[in-house]
């Protein structure tokens, strides 16, 4: 007879910002212990996103004092805009602090999870074992699994070749041939930093992003000092920042014409840096900004005019053992010797692997559910899967302020229903399919129109038909409401069967 593998109440997969705040909200809710809720982690540490990208230049496009938990503010930041360093050292700090390290099993990935009608709980297959919970929640949020290109010959590249978010820190780059595939967010902070160390660097840009001028600065010791001993002062920063920053969808969502404003700031900042026309044109957007996101920074540009840098437009044609190959309009191929490919390439936003992980009760994966079409309630709850909660789900990301504040608004309402079961003696809950759909036709309604849809490019934010599954599409604020109570009405709920007939 083999042991019962551990239950748990609630299952929580990832210890990112997404994991680690649903972790301390269920502690202070009072599942205080080891055995009330587990998180499960693939890596050795807390951290997500911000533990796995070191890259060189790593740091938030989100002004450091919104880009926290609300619960938890930090009043010595260096900077306005964090560096990876010190956002990897505020979540460790969280978590030692809030007591979460004696909740997580590192190590576990997740392989897979069933849910058990039977058992009325969650069957969990992990990389060290098995467990069992009643709940599931996932923290995988959508930039946890680096998306590699399918370019031809690229298994065949002889030399050092990964991606941003797996930076090779051993690998020397100085005098190296370097190309680097893809200009979006962590293109423009890593380029910069490896421009002056490399022999030659070729930036193969498919789409020339909109780059913004950063305000970034030091954080003063008199502003430090007014953190640390005034709480309120930065209270008072970070709802500045917020409400500043949703004015941001003004031109995203509500009249994109007003973009014009920021275009014309974008090209201002082109022309500052780069004298040369013809490169003046290569890094110039076509499409409407906003349509993809926004990236901030002062020295890219800089970095594109030095001399042993190449920008090259032309589509990659394949990879071979020492070289990439591209491909002009007109068919003639080019050569790019090459000892190191960087890639730059995202993250599978719109495709999470951890959708393949999540099987209902008849055996199909969330990501066979789906299909092309991810959707979910209010972007936490999906018909068909009782019991589970998806943090950033679909249409819960940003193009304009911090993802944090969506993702405490999702532990905010996953709180709230785990409490309502409680107190009603219930113990299973499953999106109505017709609650489902009416939510997601309200969000689709609210895509039309906006920049992300009108704006002429072919971003990550939009699935393989052209809509947009990731992206929010309006205020924040608006989505904190909605999810700022329990809504059972919505819901099928089952009474817990246990406790009536302990009764």
């Amino acid at each position: 007879m083999t042991d019962a593998p551990p239950h748990f109440r609630v299952a929580i997969i990832g210890s990112g910002f997404a994991g680690l705040g649903m972790a301390v909200r269920l502690k202070q809710a009072g599942l205080r212990d080891p055995r009330d809720f587990v998180v499960l982690e693939r890596a050795d540490d807390v951290g997500g996103t911000w533990r796995d990208n070191s890259y060189p230049g790593a740091a938030c496009d989100v002004p450091s004092h919104l880009y926290s938990f609300s619960f938890a503010p930090n009043p010595t930041w260096s900077r306005t805009f964090s560096p990876q360093p010190e956002i990897f050292a505020y979540i460790k700090r969280v978590a030692g602090e809030y007591g979460i390290h004696r909740h997580v099993r590192y190590g576990h990935e997740v392989l897979s999870a069933h849910w058990d009608p039977a058992g009325n709980r969650w069957r969990i297959e992990t990389s060290r074992g098995p467990f069992t919970a009643q709940f599931l929640v996932s923290g995988a949020g959508p930039l946890a699994d680096p998306a590699l290109p399918d370019i031809k010959g690229i298994d065949t590249f002889e030399g050092r070749m990964f991606h941003s978010a797996d930076w090779d820190h051993g690998h020397d780059l100085t005098g190296r041939r370097v190309a680097v595939i893809g200009t979006g967010a962590s293109a423009i902070q890593f380029v910069p930093r490896i421009q002056p160390e490399v022999g030659r660097l070729s930036l193969f840009q498919r789409t020339a992003p909109w780059v913004m001028f950063r305000h970034d600065r030091d954080i003063t010791r008199a502003e430090g000092w007014l953190y640390r001993n005034l709480p309120l002062t930065q209270q008072i920063a970070r709802k500045s920042i917020y409400w500043g920053r949703e004015t941001y969808i003004l031109g995203f969502a509500k009249n994109p014409r007003l973009l014009s404003v920021v275009e014309r700031l974008g090209r201002a900042n082109i022309a500052r840096s780069i004298k040369d026309p013809a490169l003046r044109a290569k890094v110039t957007p076509d499409f409407r900004a906003g349509c993809k996101r926004i990236l901030m920074s002062n020295d890219y540009y800089p970095a594109l005019a030095q001399p042993n840098v190449d920008v090259v437009t032309d589509g990659i044609a394949e990879i071979r053992p020492d070289s990439v190959v591209t491909r002009d309009a007109a068919g003639r191929e080019t050569e790019h010797r090459v000892d190191t490919i960087i890639l730059g390439t995202g993250f599978h936003v719109t495709d999470p692997p951890v959708a393949h992980r999540i099987f209902n009760s008849e055996g199909r994966s969330l990501a066979d559910h789906w299909g092309s079409n991810v959707q979910a309630f209010r972007g936490t709850t999906i018909a068909g899967f009782p019991n589970a909660f998806i943090l950033a789900g679909p249409n819960t990301g940003l193009g304009h302020t911090s993802q944090v504040f969506m993702i405490e608004a999702q532990i905010r309402y996953t709180l709230q229903a785990l409490k309502y079961l409680c107190r009603q003696g219930l113990d299973r809950l499953e999106v109505r399919p017709e609650a489902q759909r009416s939510y997601n036709e309200m969000v689709a309604r609210s895509m039309e129109g906006t920049v992300w849809v009108t704006g002429g490019c072919d971003s990550w934010y939009l699935n393989e038909e052209g809509r947009n599954t990731t992206l929010w599409p309006t205020f924040t604020w608006d989505f904190a409401l909605r999810t700022r109570w329990f809504d059972p009405h919505n819901y099928d709920l089952r009474v817990d069967r246990g406790a009536r007939a302990a009764a």
